[in-house]
């Protein structure tokens, strides 16, 4: 799991078996206010805004958002989401990041851009959104067996707290 190394504990979930982490449907799922300190997701592109708003709603601290960069684009969804809750950043990546549905490839390309979109929950109250590029990383950030099928994981039957990252490894904020 990419976060452990990060965090003192990691639940993951998907609506789908991937063989790691639990099985769940994120917008059906029961979960208190402040359950989470961090949500950190890649919503469907079509359920983004909800996925935004319900992990806002149970992070204490903050959510980071993987989606495709035009996921800022659109009249309605600033009207919804962005203007009433602005992200506190919004980190594009400078090189492409391929995500292949059902199956994972080190060959794999893309024409589709993607970024981080950060919200703190202390930042709310500033309105504004400060743009990050991420640097071209993945050659230096894969590992050996990343291209495996990952190994079946136990399934988490009450959700975990997640510590926020420490700085020095954080890649959002400038320093």
């Amino acid at each position: 799991m990419a976060l452990a190394p990060y965090f003192r504990e990691v639940a993951s979930f998907d609506v789908f078996d991937y063989g790691f982490g639990g099985i769940a449907d994120f917008l059906k799922t029961k979960h208190a206010e402040g359950s989470f300190d961090w949500v950190i997701t890649n919503p469907p592109f079509r359920l983004g805004e909800e996925f935004a708003n319900r992990a806002m709603k149970i992070a204490r601290y903050g959510v980071a958002m993987l989606t495709r960069t035009v996921f800022i684009e659109s009249v309605g969804r600033y009207e919804r989401l962005f203007r009433p809750n602005p992200p506190s950043r919004v980190a594009q990546f400078t090189e492409r990041v391929p995500m292949v549905k059902g199956r994972i490839d080190k060959r794999a390309s893309t024409a589709t851009g993607y970024a981080w979109l950060v919200w703190e929950k202390e930042q709310f109250k500033r309105g504004r959104t400060e743009l990050v590029w991420i640097p071209a990383c993945r050659k230096t950030l894969e590992r050996e067996g990343d291209y495996q099928q990952a190994p079946r994981m136990p399934k988490f039957l009450t959700p975990a707290t997640i510590i926020p990252m420490r700085k020095e490894v954080d890649l959002f904020t400038r320093g």
